[in-house]
């Protein structure tokens, strides 16, 4: 009998785990798009996460036999006009945008839950005021806005991180506004009100599990708004300073004098900002299917 038990808990087992992987196969037939956005943004955040084991050379390191190298077996991406390998330096890049597009979607994400759920539990004189501030922040482009709080900040890490942050916030309090006003009517909210529990601890107990799904899908289509900014802004020499290896200011260092000799060194950076905004817009795509019926082709 227990041989049998077994093997029934085996077979269990096995149909479970053969469950998981033909609803896995199903979501890559069904959002193919989706499943290459999910490889290339895993290979950046790999890239991300083991760039001191990956990268061939130091980032930093520089060397004037080898300035303006072109690709060789060696330096598989050349060397920049510094002599510094290009192929480590967007290996390291990688850590540079990621960790700024990560940290400023959370940090306008944050912002933005907190102002959209007390503006919809509050509303009053509270959200007249907050919605007129949203109103006027969503006049401007990211990209301006972004480069005012850049300015006036002063280029570095930190600073560049919340000068993206603020204008990411508007979108998220708008979405988390109009949800908080559908669900606060609904009757689970009512109970939990007659239940006698605060308005604060409806907000966070009640309300905010059920916008989850609609933050995930406009969090993963910031992130690449995110990078793409942060690349400009180093492009202008208002974000990421040396001696971090970013890619906007690689391009920046190269555009102007270097395209014409040394190609190499503006088409890489390049090819490594399009293909983590393409991967983060096609995985925010399928995830947006995946939770929203409704949005499903």
């Amino acid at each position: 009998m227990a041989d049998v038990d077994q093997k029934l808990e085996l077979t269990r087992a096995g149909a479970h785990v053969e469950t998981k992987w033909d609803a896995f196969l199903h979501l890559i037939r069904r959002f193919p798009l989706g499943a290459i956005g999910a490889v290339i943004v895993t290979v950046f955040v790999l890239c991300a996460l083991f760039a001191d084991v990956i990268a061939p050379h130091d980032p930093l390191q520089t060397s004037a036999p080898l300035s303006l190298l072109a690709p060789n077996d060696v330096h598989p991406m050349g060397a920049d006009f510094m002599g510094r390998d290009m192929l480590s330096r967007i290996i390291h890049g990688a850590q540079i945008s990621l960790a700024v597009g990560v940290f400023s979607v959370l940090l306008g994400g944050i912002t933005g839950v907190l102002i959209g759920l007390m503006s919809g539990f509050l509303m009053g004189w509270f959200d007249l005021i907050m919605q007129r501030i949203i109103d006027i922040m969503q006049a401007l482009p990211l990209l301006v806005l972004a480069l005012v709080m850049a300015a006036s900040l002063g280029p570095s890490l930190e600073n560049t991180i919340i000068a993206i942050s603020i204008p990411l916030v508007p979108d998220v309090a708008r979405v988390v506004r109009s949800s908080t006003l559908a669900l606060r009517e609904m009757p689970f909210v009512e109970a939990a009100r007659a239940a006698g529990m605060g308005e604060i601890r409806i907000a966070l107990k009640q309300v905010l599990p059920n916008i989850l799904a609609p933050l995930i899908v406009i969090g993963t289509a910031q992130l690449g708004s995110a990078i793409l900014v942060e690349a400009s802004l180093s492009f202008l020499g208002l974000g990421v300073p040396e001696p971090y290896p970013s890619w906007g200011r690689m391009l920046s260092e190269s555009a102007a004098e270097y395209v014409r000799v040394a190609p190499w060194l503006v088409i890489f950076p390049g090819l490594a900002i399009s293909a983590a905004v393409f991967g983060t817009n096609l995985l925010g795509d399928a995830i947006r299917d995946i939770l929203d019926p409704r949005q499903r082709r």
